[in-house]
């Protein structure tokens, strides 16, 4: 009888990854402030995993007929919310168990509860909050039978008083609890406050500890009993039912506000607050059991980002300057560059500027006709988008193929999409259905109508050269005239969907692109059979496709050796009778690992594709990705030299086991860190060139 395949619960497999971000921040190794860096990050990932996971298992809670695919939505959205109140007690004790004295031994105090015995603080305190805070607090009693709002992700202090005494009362005479809200102005001051510096130490508050300072002057008449911090997260879905009609632009252009005021996805409270506080909250705010989540005394946290260090950059972890590769300087001009040979950019071991430069001599070579590129996620003041303006003042026919609904960036999106049009440049947007996730640029040039010599490039990350320093992805150009045939093939299906690309170097999701893997895996398959070895490396952020797992099952079982690095949502499950030839790894370190690799033994002749597609159903179901061959031996020894280090690392990489627990990798003679040994070989490879050109 065969065996039953499982597969981990893509959510409750995430909540590993974020836990594993958790640890980094236990790492004694790392400077103060990278650690407290992974608690901000720590919270800002779960803070979304709320406002979109989260929201979608209670909405299918209320109305399961609505969400046929997810089964028992409330018995994991239980056990999502046990596993977060169990991080959030491992959080609290990082932070105050290890963090803070830490902070303390660095001559960094950051008072709680906003307790400080100094005279100075004291009088300080009380001067910044009827100076400061008086005109941003207004409080607001919250009435028995009334149905209040909370803004989404915003913070508030919830108060428990009683009203005061009369002379005229009796004394046993019990007093009805009354229950109150105060919003913490985070937008209109910082979350930390510095306080003067005394012992020659530097001192520091929460935001929230100066309004609890001034409660008892917020509500004359009352006797407070305490206050406790909470915040709702907000469904970020903008509620578009259906994306197959009417104007796509204007329908999110209007829901955006959406955001907002969704339906509560999660109430954060601080663990200790009362329980008829927070009964009350429940039933003023249409809070259910299922959507409480506990946390420690403060909310926000990843305000954590911003907390200042009077010692910077001590203290801090500084990145490496990226590399600016030998041949690219001399050349100076990109185009030449790509001409002598393809190239391969590791970002963001090597400088983005690159891209930009490449945009921007697209738009002022004379030769260039047009430029075509797709914008997925772009930095909020991008140069991107100024060089494709920049092009279109200098008459290049430059069309843009511009998400719209790419999560969180749908605003952002949106203003530079109005940006590049008031400049004359051909904006084509989301098509209904779909997400357009290919990252992708085409600098053509034309003669006679006739493309002649033209440019692409193509990657696995987005054009955005802000997290282009913290991403770890990689960028190719090309001049290949086979893989520029099939970008503006796919180009053309992007405009007219009846157009069906023909393809000879790109896989393409929903159109070959599934069949292709498939193609691949299989002929793994077959020379495991024969006595040859068959061997499979990928590397995504995530892997949740059931049948792209169970081709790997099944590959496994035939004797192919299958190693994965899977930064974030892992549904395989190794450790199995049917996947024991399997091993999955994660590494989290300074650089968020964002590239997508498939390599393909081949029989010692290996395949290699750079993807913007993960295997989430998502990906593979409902986006425009791209993967792309990489063929040159060079760069392939390249990208395959910085793969081995990752699967080498003993430091910052993690094996999956069955229970999703993040193992340590068991130490060798010297250790190794991928990122820093990847950042040094990239470094050195540069140095020999410079030496061999001298």
């Amino acid at each position: 009888m065969p065996i039953e395949r499982q597969f981990f619960n893509r959510d409750i497999s995430w909540l590993s990854f974020n836990h594993r971000v958790l640890e980094e921040a236990k790492d004694t190794n790392l400077p103060l402030f990278e650690r407290l860096k992974f608690l901000a990050i720590y919270s800002n990932n779960l803070d979304e995993f709320y406002k979109v996971r989260v929201a979608e298992y209670r909405n299918a809670t209320l109305h399961p007929e609505s969400y046929p695919d997810i089964p028992q939505a409330g018995e994991i959205l239980e056990k999502i919310n046990t596993i977060v109140g169990q991080h959030w007690i491992e959080y609290s004790k990082i932070f105050k168990g290890e963090i803070l004295p830490l902070m303390q031994k660095s001559g960094i105090i950051l008072h709680l509860d906003g307790y400080s015995d100094k005279k100075e603080h004291k009088q300080f305190i009380h001067n910044f909050f009827h100076t400061e805070l008086i005109p941003y607090c207004q409080p607001v009693l919250l009435n028995k039978g009334t149905r209040s709002f909370m803004r989404d992700n915003r913070l508030y202090l919830a108060v428990k008083l009683y009203r005061k005494r009369k002379k005229s009362d009796k004394k046993n005479k019990k007093r009805r609890a009354r229950y109150a809200l105060i919003k913490v102005p985070t937008n209109d001051h910082k979350r930390f406050i510095k306080l003067p510096r005394v012992d020659n130490q530097y001192h520091f508050m929460f935001l929230d500890d100066a309004i609890r300072y001034g409660l008892p002057e917020l509500f004359p008449g009352y006797d407070v009993v305490g206050s406790w911090g909470v915040k709702i997260a907000r469904n970020a879905d903008l509620g578009i039912e259906d994306e197959f009609w009417g104007d796509l632009v204007e329908k999110i252009r209007k829901n955006l506000a959406l955001r907002k005021t969704g339906t509560p996805a999660g109430l954060y409270h601080d663990r200790a607050i009362p329980s008829d506080v927070l009964k009350f909250l429940m039933k003023s705010f249409d809070i259910k059991p299922i959507e409480l989540v506990e946390t420690g005394s403060y909310q926000n946290l990843h305000d954590f980002f911003s907390f200042p260090n009077p010692y910077s950059p001590e203290l801090e972890w500084k990145a490496p300057e990226p590399i600016k590769p030998y041949e690219l300087e001399e050349s100076g001009s990109m185009f030449e560059a790509i001409k002598r040979k393809e190239r391969v950019l590791h970002y963001p071991y090597h400088s983005f500027d690159y891209v930009i430069q490449f945009l921007r001599e697209a738009a002022t070579d004379e030769k260039v006709d047009e430029i075509k590129v797709t914008q997925y996620r772009v930095a909020s003041n991008s140069e991107v988008v100024g060089a494709l303006i920049f092009a279109a003042h200098n008459k290049k026919k430059v069309t843009v193929f511009v998400e719209v609904k790419a999560r969180f960036d749908e605003a952002n999106n949106l203003y530079f999409a109005r940006q590049m049009e008031k400049a004359g440049i051909k904006i084509i947007y989301s098509i209904p259905g779909l997400k357009v996730h290919a990252k992708m640029a085409l600098a053509i040039r034309r003669a006679n109508g006739i493309r002649k010599r033209s440019f692409a490039y193509l990657s696995t990350g987005n054009f955005n050269e802000k997290t282009a320093r913290s991403y770890a992805d990689h960028g190719f150009f090309t001049c290949n005239d086979a893989y520029l045939d099939d970008m503006e093939c796919l180009f053309k299906y992007l405009e007219d969907q009846s157009h069906k690309p023909k393809l000879n170097k790109l896989l393409i999701t929903q159109i070959n692109l599934r069949k292709e893997i498939m193609k691949r895996i299989n002929r793994e398959i077959d020379l495991a059979k024969t006595g040859k070895q068959g061997y499979i490396l990928l590397k995504m952020n995530g892997i949740q496709n059931k049948n792209l797992i169970s081709k790997l099952y099944e590959a496994s079982q035939a004797g192919v050796k299958v190693d994965l690095i899977v930064r974030g949502i892992c549904c395989l499950v190794p450790d199995q009778e049917y996947s024991r030839n399997i091993r999955v790894l994660r590494l989290v370190d300074s650089y968020l690992e964002h590239a997508r690799i498939w390599v393909f033994g081949n029989d010692n002749n290996t395949e290699m594709f750079l993807s913007s597609a993960d295997w989430l159903n998502r990906n593979i179901n409902r986006r425009i990705e791209t993967a792309f061959p990489i063929e040159q031996p060079e760069l392939k020894a390249e990208i395959l030299t910085m793969l081995e280090m990752q699967l080498e690392d003993t430091v910052k990489v993690r094996r999956i086991d069955k229970n999703l627990n993040n193992v340590p990798i068991k130490g060798k003679d010297k250790p190794l860190r991928a990122q820093r040994a990847s950042y040094e070989y990239l470094y050195q490879l540069d140095q020999i060139i410079r030496e061999e050109n001298k």
